[in-house]
């Protein structure tokens, strides 16, 4: 399918899964409630994604200095990047997977299906990479 229907598709889905959560949790605890739960889900988000990325950064640069290829904390790092910006993204939906982005018990997850995409993109001969001169 053309990349531009699924990009059509996402945008379209979830905004409207989004205002249905809204709708269903401020039926169960009431509107400003869920306005609260919204900040305090963004605001405890971008803890524990500033966390784990200083975490991240520290393994990087260990990595480095060693004169390994931090290959593992690079994709650790677009995890806990991606995770941060649907943290901040306001919804249920988005935080849920934001949250399981950011923590590294669920992470693994993430990184096995990232890594297998890009190996998959490098056998087909699909991987475009930029590299500066």
């Amino acid at each position: 399918m053309n990349p531009i229907v699924w990009i059509l598709i996402v945008l379209t889905l979830i905004p409207a899964l989004e205002v249905y959560g809204f709708v269903l949790v401020s039926n169960w605890v009431g509107g400003w409630n869920t306005f609260l739960l919204i900040l305090l889900t963004s605001v405890i988000g971008a803890i524990v994604a500033r966390y784990e990325a200083a975490q991240v950064w520290g393994e990087a640069q260990k990595q480095l200095q060693s004169r390994q290829v931090p290959g593992r904390a690079v994709i650790d790092g677009l995890c806990i990047m991606a995770g941060g910006i649907m943290l901040l993204t306001p919804g249920f939906f988005t935080d849920v997977l934001g949250f399981t982005l950011v923590f590294p018990l669920t992470r693994p997850l993430y990184r096995h299906y990232l890594l297998k995409w890009i190996e998959k993109k490098m056998k087909d001969g699909n991987f475009i990479y930029f590299r500066r001169f």
